[in-house]
């Protein structure tokens, strides 16, 4: 719980900390956003609540799964980092013209908090979305590797063994 609330007061100072900057242009209007999410007239392609919503299970689902496959012990650490960075762009180039892609819900509040309007009106997608696509990558997971971190334990490579 620690974590979620460390999480959702980043995002807020750091929506904050966007507002600060931007509010000094004359040029900048909260219609415009600070990276905030939003189906309808605030998506690139008019999505609707449900395609946002099933956008935001399924993308967070794709994300939160690589994370877990990647930071197995089984897992190779030299890479996971690069490939959780890899499959994170994925997600926002396939989801930023659907509804701005949140997969974290820390990440939308923020925004959702100092833009208003819309915007916070739209922000419970943003939050069930990842829950709910986070709970089903944790589902699958469980069924493509049931037996967790038992079968990490990898033996050593054969030019390891001692003879």
């Amino acid at each position: 719980m620690g974590y979620w609330v460390a999480q959702v007061v980043g995002g807020i100072v750091g929506a904050a900390g966007l507002y600060g900057v931007f509010h000094l242009s004359s040029a900048w209007h909260k219609s415009v956003g600070l990276g905030a999410n939003g189906f309808g007239k605030a998506s690139m392609i008019g999505a609707s609540a449900g395609a946002a919503l099933i956008a935001e299970i399924v993308l967070t689902a794709l994300f939160v799964f690589v994370i877990l496959v990647v930071t197995r012990r089984a897992g190779n650490a030299v890479v996971a980092g690069l490939v959780i960075g890899l499959a994170l762009t994925l997600v926002h180039l396939m989801g930023i013209p659907i509804d701005g892609t949140s997969v974290n819900p820390a990440r939308s509040i923020g925004p959702a908090l100092f833009v208003g309007g819309t915007a916070l009106s739209q922000l419970w997608v943003f939050i069930v979305g990842p829950l709910l696509g986070g709970a089903l990558a944790s589902g699958v997971y469980q069924v493509l590797y049931p037996e967790g971190e038992k079968e990490a334990s990898v033996a050593p490579a054969p030019e390891e063994r001692v003879p």
